[in-house]
């Protein structure tokens, strides 16, 4: 599998981490191109061009890690924090909008109601992409 195109959507977790080793390990293979996201996900009530700095924040320590990550692998890449009403939509929009020939993204276990759960986004991501999806899944220690 040849993947020159990988979109990596970070939320924040351990898992993105890995996620982000394994793609440039993919990514250095067949001198790819990684972008990583982070999507700020908007109230409904709120305007998209609303800035929430404490988001903003957020977004930018999560990509800073990502970024260090990078550097330990040798791996370039490039950082974009999004806004959007969903995560899951705008994760498809941009892989469709980059050519993404891969998304890579980690998953952490949920426990909801009782039950393993992936939440709304990666079913999300699995049911729509336009492309292949590794889905990078951080076991519970």
């Amino acid at each position: 599998m040849d993947f020159q195109r990988i979109l990596v959507p970070v939320s924040g977790t351990e898992a993105d981490e890995e996620a982000m080793r394994l793609a440039c390990g993919l990514a250095k293979k067949t001198k790819g191109k990684i972008w990583v996201i982070y999507v700020i996900a908007l109230e409904r009530s709120l305007p998209l061009d609303t800035t929430i700095e404490s988001e903003i924040h957020k977004g930018e320590g999560i990509l800073d890690c990502i970024e260090q990550v990078a550097d330990e692998q040798d791996c370039g890449i490039e950082t974009e924090i999004l806004q959007a009403r969903e995560v899951g939509p705008a994760v498809i929009n941009e892989a469709v909008e980059r050519g993404a020939d891969l998304i890579l993204m980690g998953a952490k276990y949920i426990m909801r109601f009782g039950q393993f759960s992936l939440g709304n986004v990666v079913p999300y991501v699995l049911k729509n992409a336009p492309c292949s999806v590794i889905l990078y899944y951080q076991p519970v220690k």
